[in-house]
């Protein structure tokens, strides 16, 4: 039971680390490469989109990985979960600190009422989620190590 359990946390983390990826190397290259307006209002629109399911990913992942921890706790790969764990907890608080004040501010703008420095925020919260993508993987390769 418990390396089924083990299959789908890493597979749901997995698929958080490709979406992630996705919106780092793909959307944003996208949307950017718009113009001004357009880019402005698709990254609104996927500000709401996933702002409103990114929370339960997240902390979905966390608790799987902390249950997995829990139910092999003093197997030889429990380390490495556990440093998985570790670093979901590290982007669930980059999260909550760094990029969802900026993507709360985002995701209500317009062409019409965004700030004078919009794209400057956007630019900050793409180094900070570049950050976040890259402990993500992390979290992710130990995870399929621990099932190795």
């Amino acid at each position: 039971m418990l390396n089924a359990f083990e299959v789908v946390t890493t597979v749901v983390v997995g698929v958080l680390v490709g979406v992630e990826f996705a919106v780092a190397f793909v959307m944003n290259p996208i949307l950017n490469a718009l113009p001004d307006d357009s880019t402005q209002l698709g990254n609104a629109h996927g500000g709401r989109m996933l702002g409103a399911v990114m929370p339960f990913w997240y902390i979905g992942s966390l608790v799987l990985c902390a249950v997995w921890a829990a139910a092999g706790w003093g197997d030889h790969h429990t380390g490495l979960v556990v440093t998985a764990a570790g670093l979901l907890l590290l982007s669930v608080v980059m999260s909550i600190v760094l990029l969802v004040p900026i993507n709360n501010r985002n995701k209500t703008w317009t062409p019409e009422n965004r700030p004078a420095d919009w794209k400057q925020q956007l630019a900050r919260w793409n180094r900070y989620h570049y950050v976040r993508v890259a402990d993500l993987i992390a979290a992710f390769a130990l995870l399929a190590t621990a099932r190795a």
